[in-house]
C-alpha cells in the first residue's frame, strides 16, 4: 500500500537555460533537448528527504535526476556547464544566458550536493540502528511463514474465484489512478515552476517599478526646474528683443536661443524616459495577470490531486474490503470441509455398522 497524502515537492531555485543530452553513440556531440530556453529547478522533497533537478518542455519532462553526493557540475565555458546522472546513463548540458546565471546554478548544485550527501549519511546511520535492533530481536517466526494448507471444495470454489476476479480488477483500477496522478504531477510540477519564475520576474519588477517612481519623482523636480528656468529664458529673450538693442545683445540673444533648444530637446528625452517607465508599468500588470492565472491553474491542479487520492483511498478501502470477504469466505470453506469430513466419517461409522449387522 502507498501512502493515503503525498506532500508535495517544493521548487527552491529555477533558472532558464538551454538543455542538451550528449549523443549515446559518439558521446561527444551535443543533441539540444529543447528548441529555445526552458525553466530548470531544483525541487527539494521533504518526505523522502530527496533533491531532484526537473526541466518540463511542455508535457515531457526533459531534465528528471535525481542529485547524488557524487555528481560534479563543471563548467566548460563561461556559459555552459555540464554534470553527467549514471542513473539515466547520460550527461546533461546548460547553456545560460550569462556568466552570472551559470555561477548562480553551479553554487546551487554544490548546495544541494552537499545537502543529499548530509540526508545520505543520516540516512546510513539510521540503518545501521535498525540492522542493530533486528539482530538483537527474537527471530522465531516459523510458525507465521508456514503455509496453510490448499483445499478445494466445488461448491465455494465458484465464490473464491469470483474474489479474485473482483481483487484482479480494483488492482487494475488502482492502477489507473496512479498512472492518472503521476501525470497530474508532472502537470503540477510544470505550473509549480512556471509560478516560481513568474514570482521572481515579478519580485524584478516590482523593485524596478518603485527604482522608477522614485527616478520619475526626481525627474518631476527636474522638469519643473527645467521649465522655470525655460520661461525666464524666455522672459529674458523678450526683454532683449524689446530693446531692439544690436552688437553684443544679438550674441546673448543667440546664446539663450540655443540654451532654449538645448532644454527643450532635455525635457523632450525626460518624457520618452516617463511614457517608456509607464510602459514598464503596463508590463507589471500584464505579469501580474499571469501570475493570477499561474496560481489558479495551480490551485485547480490542486483539487484534481485531491480528488484522484480520495478515489485512491476509495480504492484501497474497496480492495480491503474484498480482502476481509475473501478471508471471511476461506473461513467459511474451512468450516464446510471441517463438517464434510465429520459427515463422512459418520457415514463410514455407519457402513461399518451396517456391513457387520449384513454379516451376522
Amino acid at each position: 500500500m502507498f501512502p493515503h497524502h503525498r506532500e508535495r515537492e517544493q521548487p527552491i531555485f529555477s533558472s532558464r537555460a538551454h538543455v542538451f543530452q550528449i549523443d549515446p553513440t559518439t558521446k561527444r556531440n551535443w543533441i539540444p533537448a529543447s528548441k529555445h530556453a526552458v525553466t530548470v529547478s531544483f525541487f527539494y522533497d521533504a518526505n523522502r528527504n530527496v533533491y531532484r533537478i526537473i526541466s518540463v518542455g511542455g508535457t515531457k519532462a526533459i531534465i528528471n535526476c535525481t542529485v547524488t553526493p557524487s555528481m560534479t557540475f563543471t563548467k566548460t565555458s563561461q556559459k555552459f556547464g555540464q554534470w553527467a546522472d549514471s542513473r539515466a546513463n547520460t550527461v546533461y548540458g546548460l547553456g545560460f544566458a550569462t556568466e552570472q546565471q551559470l555561477h548562480q546554478f553551479s553554487e546551487k548544485f554544490k548546495e544541494v550536493k552537499d545537502a543529499a550527501r548530509l540526508a545520505r549519511e543520516k540516512s546510513q546511520d539510521k540503518e545501521l540502528a535498525n540492522t542493530a535492533l533486528t539482530i538483537a530481536a527474537p527471530q522465531d517466526l516459523s510458525d507465521d511463514l508456514q503455509s496453510p494448507p490448499v483445499m478445494c471444495v466445488n461448491g465455494p470454489e465458484d465464490k473464491l474465484f469470483r474474489s479474485q476476479s473482483a481483487d484482479i480488477t480494483l488492482s487494475s483500477e488502482k492502477e489507473r489512478i496512479k498512472k492518472m496522478l503521476s501525470e497530474g504531477s508532472i502537470c503540477e510540477m510544470n505550473l509549480e515552476a512556471e509560478l516560481f519564475t513568474l514570482q521572481d520576474s515579478n519580485t524584478k519588477l516590482v523593485a524596478a517599478l518603485h527604482e522608477a517612481n522614485a527616478n520619475v519623482e526626481q525627474w518631476k523636480k527636474q522638469l519643473a526646474a527645467y521649465q522655470e528656468e525655460t520661461e525666464r529664458l524666455r522672459d529674458q529673450v523678450a526683454e532683449l528683443e524689446a530693446h531692439g538693442g544690436q552688437g553684443p545683445s544679438d550674441l546673448l540673444k543667440d546664446e539663450l536661443t540655443q540654451s532654449l533648444e538645448e532644454l527643450e530637446a532635455l525635457l523632450k528625452a525626460k518624457d520618452e524616459e516617463i511614457h517608456i517607465l509607464q510602459s514598464k508599468k503596463a508590463e507589471y500588470h500584464e505579469m501580474e495577470h499571469e501570475r493570477d492565472g499561474a496560481i489558479h491553474r495551480l490551485r485547480e491542479m490542486e483539487m484534481r490531486n485531491s480528488d484522484l487520492e480520495r478515489r485512491i483511498q476509495n480504492s484501497e478501502q474497496n480492495l480491503n474490503n474484498s480482502l476481509e470477504e475473501r478471508d471471511r469466505m476461506d473461513s467459511e470453506i474451512q468450516r464446510a470441509i471441517e463438517i464434510l469430513d465429520i459427515k463422512i466419517f459418520d457415514l463410514n461409522d455407519l457402513r461399518q455398522s451396517l456391513v457387520k449387522l449384513i454379516d451376522k
